[in-house]
């Protein structure tokens, strides 16, 4: 503990931590709270409670970024050649660039608007590590910068089967994403991943310069509500967007401040009355609050503390149309394990796992818990309600590849072959860490659980679930998920997808002995060393079939160095793309995208 004590001194002659603008104060990540006692205990030092002058609070701001400068040293980590597309990209600019070149045709009934991806963009050339006399730490391979990539398809009016097609991306302005920018050179300390006491002292630090313990990303999802459009990442609010220049707004202020803590990157509509249901988590408690917020985003419905006894992360949450479905599985945050030197983050193998069921406007006693087998899901496909059962589909992993201490992306190997806390081998494989599709089915009456692990069988491991969302809580045939690189295992968690898969959940592949439960799955696979991200549904104005749509990615050409769209008909699947639309920047791999239909 005596870098505090060396940090604190440095910070002794001014009034207290550095004054920020009230919207970075109001909005916490789910850490910042763990770490008030620790910022009360500053007040107990006679001097910092005396009234200085400004020049004096400046001179230790200045003295704190001379330790930093001193005592840490940032470097970029390095990328492997298969991950040369996950570096970051440079802003366009103010214009937008248009786009020329189309293989194909666009369908005509292929709706205006702008189809969007979020993802990772770190500033000043990548991911970073440091190192110090207290360790290494590290930036995870899902931190960096959001930054949206924005294609705008509109009709040429004048031409029939002619588009005006125009492309754009930008950085989320948020809060710190601006006080780094202002800095012109990296000032955060990464502050998840690494050795404990360089973890802790860096959250220390970002609070003593900056008034939070870590950067606000807002890189994983878009998504609208009440015809507003937001750019979202778990650790904060999320930043609405004007979805025509995306410039940054400000953040969302839920009801002004009924809603104090960050939600998921998913959150949901609830079927028929379009309210949206948000959770949010903590690493201390309350843990996990749920929330309902009214359609037209003016007014906090309900909120709910659901008394979890640990922080638990959860990405995604469910609904059907009577009921919210919470996801309670043993990949934990604990503070206090960090402190003895563990893992921020870890996954507990032998901790238990839950799916609750609880009413929509229902408190932690309506939920109805039902204790499954543990594992890892991030992403939920769809809930729906049939009889007495509730169904949920999800991307299902036996463990999870957890940062920790050891886990460099330099030296990856070695994480794969980590060791737990009882220092016994585990050993990673793509059957263990890669997902495949399963299904629960919750009996309400009797209480009973029956399991599917694997519904799509082993040929392929698959992530980033995306369904017609008009069928969002019902019952769906069809779902689309990306397809992990088959040869592809990688410590760094850099995963690449090369190419979509159709499950057909109403349709069963020829039985065998083996494969008698597997549904039907067609897959849209893209030319070698082509890899997509951020897939969307885009459902056809005035369509009848649940898949009468399109499937619209980013993706990128590995051997030419080149990002297009695809255009994919719904329908038939394995057919190659309808259009393919060349464009004049390149698109790092991201994560969740959305098509957003536009009003002219």
């Amino acid at each position: 503990m005596a870098a505090y004590s060396y940090a604190l001194q440095v910070n002794k002659c001014s009034l207290q931590r550095p004054s920020l603008p009230h919207k970075i104060e109001h909005f916490s990540n789910p850490l910042s709270t763990s770490f008030k006692p620790l910022l009360r205990d500053l007040d107990q030092f006679p001097n910092i409670s005396v009234d200085v002058t400004k020049a004096i609070k400046e001179t230790s701001c200045k003295l704190l970024d001379a330790f930093v400068d001193f005592i840490f040293e940032f470097a970029d980590q390095p990328l492997l050649p298969s991950q040369r597309n996950f570096a970051p990209v440079e802003e366009i600019g103010e214009s937008t660039l248009s786009v020329t070149r189309v293989e194909g045709t666009i369908p005509d009934d292929f709706p205006e608007g702008v189809y969007i991806r979020n993802g990772p963009n770190p500033l000043f050339g990548g991911l970073k590590s440091t190192r110090s006399i207290f360790g290494e730490s590290d930036h995870m391979w899902v931190e960096g910068e959001g930054m949206l990539h924005a294609l705008y398809l509109k009709k040429n009016g004048r031409i029939r089967g002619s588009w005006n097609i125009l492309y754009k991306n930008k950085h989320v302005q948020t809060d710190t994403y601006k006080m780094e920018k202002d800095r012109k050179k990296p000032g955060f300390l990464p502050a998840i991943e690494g050795d404990s006491p360089a973890v802790l002292l860096a959250y220390l630090l970002n609070v003593l310069r900056f008034g939070v313990i870590d950067k606000y990303l807002s890189n994983t999802n878009v998504f609208e509500h009440a015809k507003k459009y937001y750019s979202i990442a778990e650790n904060h609010m999320p930043q609405e967007i004007d979805i025509h220049s995306l410039e940054t707004l400000e953040n969302w202020n839920v009801i002004s401040g009924s809603w104090t803590r960050p939600f998921t990157s998913h959150p949901k509509k609830a079927p028929g009355t379009g309210e949206l249901v948000v959770i949010g988590i903590d690493a201390q408690k309350p843990y996990f609050e749920l929330g309902v917020i009214s359609a037209d985003g003016k007014k906090m419905v309900h909120k709910a503390d659901l008394m979890f006894d640990r922080c638990t992360v959860c990405h995604e949450i469910g609904v059907t149309q009577r009921y919210n479905v919470i996801m309670n599985f043993p990949l934990t945050i604990d503070i206090s394990r960090l402190v003895l030197g563990g893992s921020l983050m870890r996954f507990e193998e032998n901790g238990y796992a839950r799916i609750g069921i609880m009413p929509r406007y229902g408190d932690a006693n309506s939920i109805k818990w039902f204790e499954v087998e543990p594992c890892c899901v991030f992403h939920i496909i769809n809930c729906f309600e049939d009889n007495d059962e509730v169904v949920v589909r999800a991307c299902r992993a036996r463990q999870s590849v957890i940062p920790g201490p050891n886990s460099r992306v330099n030296h990856f190997e070695k994480w794969l072959k980590g060791r737990s806390s009882k220092d016994e081998r585990i050993e990673f494989t793509k059957e263990s860490t890669f997902p495949r599709v399963c299904e629960w089915r919750l009996n309400m009456k009797t209480g009973e659980v029956r399991e599917k692990k694997n519904l799509s069988g082993d040929e392929f491991a698959m992530e980033f679930p995306l369904i017609n969302e008009k069928f969002t809580g019902f019952r769906n045939k069809f779902a689309y998920l990306q397809v992990v690189e088959s040869t592809e295992i990688s410590g760094s968690g850099f995963t690449r997808f090369g190419g979509v898969a159709k499950l057909h959940f109403e349709e069963k592949r020829i039985p065998t002995e083996e494969e008698d439960e597997l549904i039907k799955a067609e897959y849209h696979m893209l030319p070698q060393n082509t890899f997509c991200s951020g897939a969307s549904f885009v459902p056809k104005p005035g369509g009848v079939d649940e898949d009468d749509g399109s499937i619209i990615t980013f993706t990128h050409n590995e051997n030419e160095n080149i990002s297009q769209v695809y255009i994919v008909d719904a329908k038939k699947f394995t057919n190659e793309p309808v259009a393919i639309i060349t464009l004049p920047s390149r698109v790092p791999y991201g994560f969740h995208g959305a098509f957003m239909p536009l009003e002219s």
